[in-house]
Formats: C-alpha cells, sequence, structure tokens
C-alpha cells in the first residue's frame, strides 16, 4: 500500500510583510516598498511644477479669453452680456483683421523662409574645421543679445527716407529714396530683415548641435562614394535633420504669427500700434492690441486672439506635413 503525498504549491504574489521579531527583514522590506514609490512617482514629481505653472499661466487665460470672446465685454462697463459668437461674426467681415492677416502672413514668410536656409548654411560652414570656431560661433548668436527695442530703433534709422544708411547706399548705384514705412513691400522687407538678423545665429545654432550628433563615418562613407560637399550636404546632412528642421518650422511659425514688437517700434508716431497711416505693416498681435488697449473692446480682442491661436495651429501642423512629406515620411 503506497501513499501519494502532494508537494505544497507556494502561493504567488507579492511578498507580505516579514515576521514582527526580524527587524532586519522589516527594514528591507520597507527600503524595496520605498524604492519601486520613488521609482514610480518621482517623474511626475519632477514633472509637475511645470504642468502647474502652465495651468495657472497658460491653461487658465486661454480658456478664459475663450470665456471673454463670447462676451459684449468692455474695460468700462460694469455688466458684460452675453453675446455668442456675435464677435466672431463681426471678425468674419472686419476687412482690417484681414489686411493685418495678410500683412502677418507676408512678413512671416520674407521672414522665415530665408532666415531658416541661412540659418542651415550658416550652421554647415560653422560645423567644419576653421580656425577661430569659437569665436564665429558665439559671434552669431550676439544679436540676441541686444534688446528687442534698441534693434527696432536702429533699424527704423537705417531705413529713414532721408538720412538712412540703406537709402544712402542705394543713391550710391542711381536708386532714388525709398520710403520704407510708406507701401507693404517695403515695410514688409525692412522689418523682415530686423527679424532675420535678430534670429538667424539662434537657429545655427540649433542646426549646428544637431549636426555634430551626426556621426562622422556617414561622411568618410559618402566621400568613398565619390560625394562632393554639397551631395553630403543635401543626402546626408539634410535628412538626418528632419526633426530639428521640423522644431525649427513650428517655433518660427509661432514666432512669425505673434509677431508685435519690431513693426510697432518700426512705425513712430502715435499711431505706431495701428502699422503706419495705412495699416501697411499692422500684425495680428498689434490689431489685438489695438482692440483691447485703446478701443477696450476685451470681447472683440479676445475673439481675434483666440483665431490668431487658431491659425497658428493650423499653418504649424501644414508646415510640419510638409516637412515630414519632404523627408519621404508619410
Amino acid at each position: 500500500m503506497s501513499t501519494d503525498v502532494t508537494t505544497p504549491v507556494p502561493a504567488t504574489g507579492p511578498p507580505g510583510p516579514p515576521p514582527a521579531g526580524n527587524r532586519q527583514s522589516r527594514k528591507e522590506h520597507w527600503s524595496a516598498l520605498r524604492s519601486r514609490a520613488d521609482s514610480k512617482i518621482s517623474p511626475y514629481l519632477y514633472i509637475a511644477p511645470f504642468f502647474l505653472l502652465f495651468a495657472i499661466f497658460g491653461l487658465y487665460p486661454l480658456v478664459y479669453t475663450a470665456w471673454v470672446s463670447l462676451h459684449d465685454w468692455e474695460l468700462a462697463g460694469a455688466e458684460h452680456p452675453w453675446s455668442g459668437l456675435d464677435n466672431y461674426r463681426q471678425l468674419v467681415t472686419d476687412e482690417v483683421f484681414w489686411n493685418s492677416l495678410w500683412n502677418t502672413f507676408g512678413i512671416f514668410v520674407l521672414s522665415t523662409v530665408p532666415q531658416l536656409t541661412l540659418a542651415l548654411l550658416i550652421a554647415s560652414l560653422l560645423n567644419r574645421r576653421l580656425r577661430g570656431r569659437t569665436f564665429f560661433r558665439l559671434s552669431v548668436i550676439l544679436p540676441m543679445a541686444t534688446s528687442v527695442a534698441a534693434v527696432s530703433i536702429v533699424f527704423s534709422q537705417l531705413f529713414s527716407r532721408d538720412f538712412g544708411l540703406i537709402n544712402w547706399t542705394l543713391g550710391g548705384f542711381g536708386i532714388s529714396p525709398i520710403e520704407w514705412q510708406a507701401s507693404k513691400w517695403s515695410s514688409w522687407s525692412a522689418i523682415s530683415l530686423m527679424v532675420n538678423w535678430r534670429w538667424t545665429g539662434y537657429n545655427a545654432l540649433i542646426f549646428l548641435a544637431a549636426m555634430q550628433a551626426i556621426p562622422r563615418d556617414l561622411y568618410e562613407a559618402a566621400a568613398l562614394d565619390g560625394a562632393g560637399p554639397w551631395k553630403q550636404f543635401t543626402r546626408v546632412t539634410v535628412p538626418l535633420l528632419r526633426p530639428t528642421i521640423l522644431f525649427t518650422v513650428i517655433i518660427a511659425t509661432i514666432g512669425g504669427f505673434q509677431l508685435f514688437t519690431e513693426p510697432l517700434l518700426f512705425n513712430s508716431g502715435s499711431s505706431n500700434y495701428q502699422g503706419g497711416s495705412l495699416r501697411q505693416s499692422q500684425t495680428v498681435s498689434m490689431y489685438v492690441w489695438e482692440n483691447a488697449f485703446v478701443k477696450f473692446d476685451f470681447g472683440y480682442a479676445s475673439a481675434v486672439a483666440w483665431v490668431l491661436f487658431l491659425i497658428i495651429l493650423l499653418f504649424a501642423s501644414l508646415n510640419a506635413l510638409a516637412v515630414r512629406r519632404l523627408g519621404g515620411k508619410d
């Protein structure tokens, strides 16, 4: 007669607390729990200050602006009656708004495209073996250390009609003086040159940092295959810089559509917030400021601001899609 002895299977699951008498095991148990909690909770605690500040100074003003845009909100009024979408309906037929949007888009194109193209070429040159590379790399960011107000005032003097250096130089080639503030294209060109001078070096350093992360073996392999410097730039550098190019395009889009200080200070006079007597260089941000702090119509200004926000999202998405398509990604 035989007897089967069944070996008990240990229960699975997290270990329970150690016996009360084993002090060392108890310390190890609580230490393991703290370590596990630290690895799971601490990342959220590290990023919590950013999201807290964003919720207070970013998300709340954004939502509150949307709420104000649905009201007839005047600063002097004690009550703010509900108006629904009336501000947005008014905006659709507002010729001044469409003029400011066209000015913003024109300055954006004239500044962003040359700016990023030139920044990419400058970064490629700074990535080579040059004497005094540190000096040149520091030099390209010097415009960022200059106050934007000082830059605007200096450029407004350079583009002065009667005593500006630009017209004096053009006069040497037999070109009549240009009144840069008088028409759209001339004021757009002057403001775009100001923006390019200030931000090209910043984007060049971003491209340079990304280029230095590209392995040198790829360039050596391309050189062995007979690729010259230009082909190495177009076939190796640019494709590998696609994420960085996408980042700079989105940042430039946001900054370009929010342009305010440069055109405001470029136009002197009491109506500088209008971008000139014919509103030839008034941007959407300047139009928001005019409605909010000159006309004190916060409801309509909030509606314009929200439409600007949606336009920035649209153009940033389109630019990101275009960069991905050109890079061969769906």
